[in-house]
């Protein structure tokens, strides 16, 4: 069976445009954000609107391109104004029936133009389907009502069309079209399934009359050189056929309902309108144009079509009269007369938001390409929605506050469930403490055992104490050793007194001790406040560590109660007690009681688990994309759009209105109920001992909470104890390191010194024994007998010389012994004797004329013993300086002793003030004096005596090394064995 054929809307052309470099602009002028970011998405727009025009207008997937490309510009436009004041770009469209080119800069024409090409396609794939297949005709019922929704779209949002083929006339002309076809298709269907023939007149006369409509505009477009002209003739032949039809198939319905004669002037109407349609068909062009969108047979499809219909009237017709002749004998009214065909519409316009339906439109369009742009305006809208939510949840939230509130506040005040408790068991029942109780034990037990901490306090204190000691000792021991030497050495010993410089680090000891003695005290408080609580602290520890915590609780209890109950008898069960009063027994109030609790336990926790899905609702609520497809209409919608949107939550607040309506109604069952158990007889012996376990159990908590308070505070103390000790062993430290390097540097310079009196007393008898040869050796010249190697000249006068007579008077005698068999040591020449130069000797005429030499002390260096002191001094000041300078010093400052450095000093930084007199100015060196071994120019020694006189016990030099400190620099002694020992090491002995 032949197909009628359908028109079909051909498609829009347009020209390449850039969507990329405009966007980019935009971006970064007005949303100031990075264009780069969006590089992918403006490309990916650019690419979309090649794909579309390239797009097939029979298929699927050239309808889909279309729409993707659509909804990717709605979604566009709500972010980016494209006109010619913003996002500038040129827009170029050809008419689809003239083909003559349009250009704007408007994205709406873009849009119109997309919407028009989506119609076209889905009238070229409807009039492409195979309608003798089920699939194909449904397909083409759909695709043609479809396309009439797109253009009424057009008509609808779309003004002032720039070309003709986006007119109004036009665009209605189209959907007529589109719909009397829908409604053409649809009558095939119900023709090929036989339905009544009054439904198909009725079908068949609302397609003449969508024909007949589109008849008029497609005559007005042709008119216009818009359509072509067989589109004119195919409408006009459609509308006499489907007109036919109707006639023809109501003709039928009548003659069924013996209406004989009116069937034939419907037969005859019909016939009128079959001839007609078949005409056009005929006078149909051998050459259809091609931008008609017309099969090439369509002319010849049509002819054969109204051909058989007119010929299914006619003999129709020859039937009908003939019966009606011979049979019926009805009159047949005129033409004019015949009423009119009822409607049946089968078709509609299908909505753009109805395109789809069924599927994902998010499949369809592909997702935001700049959904991570968002206008201002969409977000201070949201955030008045996130207000509202807010709102919202504060109101709700307040409402199951305030039901839990009440709930609490009733049961407290029935002492519910804890008097079930008492009720259903007696006092034996397991009485278990609060979580504030388990909390307090778990915490003790966390904490480190106090009696631990002690016992390193104890060690720590101790550890400081014998620092401490040692320190002082230390410092004793060195100014012991000090002033020793001191007694020993006297005047020579230099070194200032050890009390002078160690007052600062004795200080700090004694107050580092007062400081341990205030700490003792402190630590005694808390051990007293251990051993007060020591008890109660093992307890919680214990139970905590064990697991035992509710069996404590249980205990101390327990033991309240058996020490202030009088009657120790065991309590009576109050469900074994037997009864003879009627009514409900005291299980069975109490069960009542319980099941009520459980309820309202249960409405409780309903409660919070819809506030908890209600708050996830409200945030994971985003209608930030609600807000950017309403944009343009949010200004005056918005209150009702979020109005509409909170609706989401109303199944949410109901629940916890109804919830909060149960538990009223849940409360009051029990209160009564619990009074009426509490009003039983069997029930009111017990109030006083419940009241009495429920204080004592107050005072078991108050008890433990005094003593984790007690606790807390001796943890604190005991923590700040800690720190304190740690912080005085490390200063005790510090104050060991000083008093070792105090020590040290006294012990090297003490060493230096002893050196140096070593020195100078060695130094002091060497020269004491030259000084006593030479007194030998001149004492010899005068006692010898020779003559003096030149003698005299003769006086003038004299025969020959006289000899000067030998006087053995004052000129030369021995010195006068001691006791003890020493020489004297011969006094310093008066004050007024003159010395010249450096020469030891002053000659001096003797009366018997021989040069005699006088003995100057003073002329062979330091004197060994003490001599007489100068006029201006009253006695002598034998200062002497160290044997070898310190190891940063390579010469001494003589007459100047070196002193200790302080206790945070370990080297000498100044120079020393003179022992004795701190203030007062360096001693200058004395100038350097001659040699003792030096003799005159021209002195001839005499022979050598036959020994020297022997030498008294105090002139012997003693070089024990146990004696004396052993030499240090230069200062080393021939055969000394000493070498690098402990200078110190004399002193031992020495003590």
């Amino acid at each position: 069976m032949m197909q009628a054929p359908m028109i079909s809307v051909p498609l829009k052309a347009t020209n390449e445009i850039d969507w990329i470099s405009p966007l980019k602009h935009y971006i970064q002028n007005t949303y100031g954000d990075d264009p780069e970011r969006y590089a992918e998405e403006c490309a990916t727009l650019n690419r979309l609107r090649q794909d579309m025009r390239g797009a097939g207008k029979d298929s699927t997937s050239g309808r889909d391109l279309l729409y993707r490309y659509y909804g990717q510009l709605e979604l566009l436009d709500l972010r980016f104004p494209v006109d010619e004041q913003h996002i500038k770009i040129s827009f170029t469209w050809f008419d689809a029936f003239t083909h003559k080119a349009t250009s704007q800069h408007s994205l709406a024409f873009e849009k119109a133009s997309i919407i028009f090409n989506i119609s076209a396609v889905l009238s070229c794939q409807a009039a492409n389907q195979t309608r003798t297949e089920e699939s194909g005709l449904k397909t083409a019922y759909h695709s043609f009502q479809a396309s009439a929704g797109m253009f009424t779209y057009i008509n609808e949002n779309f003004l002032h069309a720039p070309s003709s083929d986006l007119s109004r006339d036009t665009v209605k002309t189209l959907i007529n079209i589109m719909l009397a076809q829908a409604q053409e298709v649809f009558l095939e269907k119900q023709i090929a399934d036989q339905k009544k023939v009054g439904l198909l007149a009725k079908l068949s006369s609302q397609a003449a009359t969508l024909y007949g409509q589109a008849v008029e505009g497609v005559q007005e477009n042709v008119t216009k050189a818009i359509f072509e002209k067989v589109w004119l003739m195919m409408v006009q032949a459609k509308f006499n056929l489907t007109s036919s039809m109707a006639q023809y198939y109501q003709a039928l319905a009548d003659d069924d309902a013996n209406s004989h004669g009116m069937a034939i002037a419907r037969l005859q109407v019909a016939e009128g309108f079959g001839k007609e349609a078949n005409r056009i068909a005929n006078n149909f062009p051998s050459s259809i144009p091609p931008s008609s969108n017309l099969t090439a047979d369509c002319a010849y499809t049509l002819a054969d079509i109204t051909k058989r219909h007119l010929t299914a009237v006619q003999e129709k017709l020859r039937e009908l009269v003939k019966d009606n002749d011979y049979i019926y004998h009805q009159p047949v009214p005129a033409e004019a007369s015949v009423a009119p065909v009822a409607k049946l519409p089968a078709a509609k316009p299908i909505p753009v938001s109805e395109l789809y339906a069924g599927q994902d439109i998010q499949r369809v369009t592909g997702p935001d390409l700049f959904a991570k742009i968002v206008p201002m305006a969409v977000t201070e809208s949201a955030s008045l929605y996130d207000e509202e939510k807010a709102k919202l949840i504060r109101a709700e939230t307040e409402r199951v506050d305030i039901a839990n509130s009440e709930m609490a506040a009733s049961l407290d005040y029935l002492k519910l469930p804890g008097a079930l408790q008492v009720l259903k068991g007696g006092f034996d029942q397991e009485i278990l403490p609060d979580d504030d109780f388990r909390t307090w034990c778990v915490d003790v037990a966390d904490h480190e055992n106090p009696a631990k901490i002690f016992e390193i306090l104890n060690s720590e204190k101790q550890a400081i104490i014998t620092t401490l000691d040692k320190s002082t000792k230390q410092l004793d021991m060195e100014e012991s050793v000090c002033e020793k030497m001191r007694s020993k050495y006297d005047t020579e010993w230099t070194q200032q007194p050890s009390s002078r410089l160690t007052t600062t680090l004795r200080g700090d000891i004694r107050n580092y001790r007062e400081a341990l003695e205030e700490a003792a005290r402190s630590d005694g408080q808390l051990a007293t406040k251990l051993r007060a609580n020591e008890t109660e602290f093992d307890e919680m520890r214990t139970a905590a560590q064990h697991g035992e915590i509710d069996a404590l609780f249980q205990r101390a209890v327990n033991k309240g109660r058996k020490s202030s109950s009088n009657s120790p008898g065991v309590e009576q069960n109050l469900l074994d007690a037997d009864f003879d009063d009627s009514g409900p027994t005291v299980v069975d109030q109490i069960a009542k009681v319980e099941d009520i609790l459980r309820r309202l336990n249960l409405i409780k926790k309903e409660r919070l688990q819809v506030l908890k899905d209600l708050k996830e609702k409200a945030h994971t609520d985003d209608i930030s994309q609600i807000l950017i497809l309403n944009k343009k209409s949010i200004a005056n919608f918005e209150q009702k759009l979020f109005q509409a949107e909170l609706e989401k939550y109303r199944p949410h607040q109901n629940r916890l209105v109804q919830a909060s309506h149960k538990q009223a109604a849940l409360m009051r069952e029990l209160t009564v109920s619990f009074n009426n158990l509490l009003q039983d007889k069997r029930v009111r012996a017990d109030q006083s001992r419940y009241e009495s376990i429920q204080r004592q159990r107050q005072s078991v908590i108050s008890k433990y909470k005094r003593a984790y308070q007690e606790f807390l505070d001796l943890e604190a103390g005991l923590q700040s104890a800690k720190n304190w000790y740690k912080e005085m062993r490390e200063t005790v430290e510090s104050l060991e390191k000083n008093v070792e390097t105090f020590v040290s540097n006294r012990r090297s310079e003490g060493a230096q010194l002893l050196n140096q009196i070593e020195q100078d007393r060695a130094a002091s008898k060497s020269a004491q024994v030259a000084l006593e040869q030479e007194r030998l050796k001149n004492l010899m010249e005068r006692m010898s007998m020779e003559p003096p190697p030149t003698s005299p000249q003769k006086q003038p006068g004299s025969a020959r010389p006289t000899p000067a007579s030998l006087s053995f008077g004052s000129s030369a005698t021995y010195p006068n012994r001691t006791l003890a068999g020493q020489y004297q040591v011969p006094s310093s020449p008066p004050p007024t004797t003159q010395t010249h130069g450096h020469q030891p000797y002053a000659q001096r005429t003797s009366q018997s004329g021989f040069n005699t030499m006088s003995y100057d002390p003073s002329s062979h260096g330091r004197m060994p013993g003490p001599t007489s002191p100068p006029p201006n001094m009253t006695s002598f000041n034998l200062g002497r300086g160290p044997a070898s300078p310190p190891a940063n010093q390579t010469t001494f400052n003589i007459g100047r002793a070196p002193t200790s450095p302080p206790p945070n000093q370990t080297s000498f930084g100044r120079p020393y003030s003179t022992y004795g007199n701190p203030a007062a100015p360096p001693v200058q060196p004395p100038p350097q004096q001659q040699q003792p071994g030096y003799v005159p120019p021209g002195f001839v020694p005499p022979p050598p005596p036959p020994g020297p006189p022997p030498l008294g016990p105090q002139q012997t030099m003693h070089y024990n090394s146990n004696d004396y400190y052993a030499p240090s620099g230069n200062g080393h002694r021939t055969g000394s064995a000493q070498g690098q020992a402990d200078p110190w090491a004399g002193l031992s002995a020495w003590k």
